[in-house]
């Protein structure tokens, strides 16, 4: 009990430096005052991640499952959910992953998010943030001009 008030805390002065417009309109940092206070009022929280998303589940929805959110810490980008979280808010697993899973094997990578428009994100070559030349065609190319039309 003593843990989850830090916690509450801890977002409430996370919160603060945002403006109440901010709070009510942003969703794309965090979650929007009205998830928040979903969250707070209808949601038990389930657990967080790694990473310092935390999770939460609510009543039974329409589907007969209960209801599952996560409240991104930063970013809302769905790539930043691991897999096993990611199996837990979509009703694969009933349980937690901590519960339900088994320890990760010593072969398994940890999840990387979405790295697409960061400056580490993959440009093959001839890519324009690499230089722009590509290789040049060879054999199966011919480029088209209108005098060869016949």
């Amino acid at each position: 009990m003593a843990q989850a008030l830090l916690r509450v805390r801890a977002d409430m002065r996370n919160w603060a430096h945002m403006s109440i417009l901010g709070k009510i309109f942003t969703w794309w940092d965090g979650a929007t005052i009205g998830t928040a206070h979903y969250a707070g009022g209808g949601g038990k929280r389930i657990g967080d991640d790694a990473l310092g998303n935390v999770y939460f589940e609510g009543k039974v929805g329409v589907t007969g499952h209960p209801r599952r959110w996560v409240i991104y810490n930063g970013a809302n980008d769905a790539s930043r959910v691991p897999p096993d979280w990611h199996g837990w808010l979509h009703n694969s697993v009933e349980l937690p992953p901590d519960q339900s899973l088994p320890p990760p094997r010593r072969w398994e990578r940890e999840p990387k998010p979405n790295l697409t428009g960061t400056p580490v994100a993959y440009r093959p070559a001839g890519a324009l943030e690499k230089g722009g030349h590509r290789a040049k065609a060879l054999g199966d190319y011919e480029a088209w001009s209108p005098t060869d039309a016949s």
